[in-house]
């Protein structure tokens, strides 16, 4: 009963925004030539740099647009308990970690939503099927700036390897001395191995070429440019056993979940270093633990976390932390972790906000589902 009565609240309390919002649309007509043409989109797990980056944007592009986007912004997630608070908006806007299964979906369907303007180029929380079958239009971000996760990758081995972090808070405590623990490695001359060789993976070859490395390199298929830049593609054993650091650079899939598992551990190098801006599931973290404990890897540098969803993006430096292995990580001297920020530079921003706007817009202009310039949604089986 009480369950139900919550949902009979969040229900009541959409309907009424609805309802308020249905009243604020009659009274404004006739206003604005461009009230026809209004699409109103509503805005989840909207953080600071989220609506500091949108409001703006879609100020100008409304006083010059026959198309006008009203965006709200809230900072719930998107999700079965959360789905209903879309109720009188056409559009939702996702990111990394909001949930739009078959029960959400369905849901988005029912109160009028038609379309999800995914502001990232990952949509494995994202229902495709689902989205198909209930005919929501859904559009991504499909590059903003690789050179940010590259640059990111690189940044996390050298504050890994020269100590950056335990070396800031000695010297901001007065203590100038050096000893073995600060000790690091020439980057010049080691081997390293990168694991997928998309575009990411192809800036960040180029960036290795320029120290100096041997270059091994592991993917389906071979990069012409990678190869041109001295790298070497080998079988994924080969790459465990000579490089002195790996880059995961790959896409989270069946075929890559846990590529770092508890079974793989023996074949690496003793005291290789574990770098991932890719996809936090790439690795295992009970078996990155393992490693760490037994001296196999001497250090990570992680952006991405595989159960990150219930804290990146969140203050938690007021609660418990629940998560038994995120809290071993932290209390790991040698892994630096971040939050999910590889992709967050200007640059990177400004192209995620443009891109939403497009996609948004091409809807409006009639490009939807498979149509659409930015579609996530495969074609149908034939057999459909």
């Amino acid at each position: 009963m009480s369950c139900m009565s919550r949902e009979l609240r969040s229900g009541t309390k959409s309907l009424k925004s609805l309802m308020d919002k249905l009243r604020g649309s009659s009274s404004k007509m006739g206003k604005s030539s461009k009230s026809s043409n209004k699409i109103r989109v509503l805005c989840y797990d909207a953080t600071s740099w989220v609506v500091q980056g949108f409001k703006p944007a879609l100020e100008q592009f409304n006083e010059s647009s026959d198309v006008h986007i009203d965006m709200e912004y809230t900072s719930e997630r998107l999700g079965s308990k959360t789905a209903i608070q879309a109720a009188g908006f056409d559009v939702v806007c996702t990111f990394v970690n909001d949930t739009a299964d078959e029960h959400v979906m369905r849901t988005l369907s029912r109160v009028g939503v038609q379309m999800i303007a995914q502001r990232a180029a990952g949509f494995d929380r994202i229902d495709i099927k689902a989205a198909r079958a209930y005919n929501i239009t859904v559009a991504r971000v499909p590059a903003y700036s690789p050179y940010a996760v590259a640059e990111m990758a690189i940044c996390l081995l050298m504050a890994v390897n020269r100590k950056i972090t335990k070396a800031n808070n000695r010297v901001k405590m007065a203590n100038f001395t050096l000893d073995k623990g600060l000790l690091g490695f020439d980057v010049h001359g080691k081997t390293i191995g990168v694991m997928g060789t998309g575009r990411i993976g192809e800036i960040l070859c180029n960036i290795l070429a320029g120290f100096g490395v041997k270059l091994l390199c592991y993917d389906l298929s071979e990069n012409e440019n990678v190869v041109a830049k001295g790298g070497v593609y080998v079988e994924q054993d080969e790459l465990y056993a000579q490089s002195d650091v790996i880059f995961l650079m790959m896409p989270l899939l069946d075929a890559t979940k846990h590529t770092i598992n508890k079974d793989m551990l023996h074949k690496l190098k003793r005291g290789v270093t574990i770098i991932n801006t890719s996809r936090g599931a790439l690795v295992d973290t009970k078996a990155l633990l393992q490693g760490l404990n037994e001296g196999i890897i001497s250090g990570a540098g992680m952006d991405v976390y595989e159960n990150e969803t219930d804290y990146f993006f969140q203050d938690w430096s007021a609660d418990q932390i629940e998560d038994p292995d995120l809290r071993a990580l932290l209390g790991e001297h040698n892994v630096i972790l971040t939050a999910h920020q590889a992709f967050f530079t200007k640059e990177a921003v400004d192209k995620i906000v443009s891109t939403t706007i497009e996609n948004i817009v091409d809807f409006q202009e009639g490009k939807r589902m498979m149509d659409h310039p930015n579609n996530c949604i495969p074609a149908p089986p034939k057999h459909e």
